[in-house]
């Protein structure tokens, strides 16, 4: 990545889930943080958040569910940009999420899942640490 330049982040709910305080809190302090921030709407399916991205030509995405689909959308996510040849994005993901299905997901690809307590300067470091 260039020195110098905003990190792009793109904030997605996959699935049914209606509920995006979350991740909307997130947006705010990544956008606090200086980054910019394109969040795509409650209920984007994999497919659609994979476009986005790929069409944004965002370096992180970030996917915060809390309908339980976790297990099927966010590895889903990984496969289609696998299949589009998107190896330079990364993905994390956030909800409530049991702790038994995160070994999984990362598995999958995604390289944390944020979980309730987490706190937004905890989300910022380790996206900083790892795009820059």
């Amino acid at each position: 990545m260039k020195k110098g330049k905003k990190i792009r982040v793109l904030a997605a709910k996959p699935g049914l889930d209606g509920h995006d305080r979350g991740i909307k809190v997130v947006a705010s302090a990544l956008m606090d943080a200086g980054m910019e921030v394109i969040y795509t709407g409650l209920r984007q399916t994999p497919a659609l958040i994979v476009q986005s991205a790929i069409q944004e030509d965002v370096d992180v995405i970030a996917l915060s569910i809390l309908s339980g689909a976790h297990d099927y959308l966010f590895p889903k996510v990984m496969e289609l940009l696998k299949e589009k040849g998107v190896e330079d994005v990364l993905v994390i993901g956030g909800g409530i999420i049991p702790e038994e299905d995160i070994p999984a997901l990362k598995q999958a690809g995604i390289a944390e899942i944020f979980g309730p307590g987490t706190t937004t300067q905890q989300i910022v470091k380790f996206i900083e640490e790892r795009v820059h």
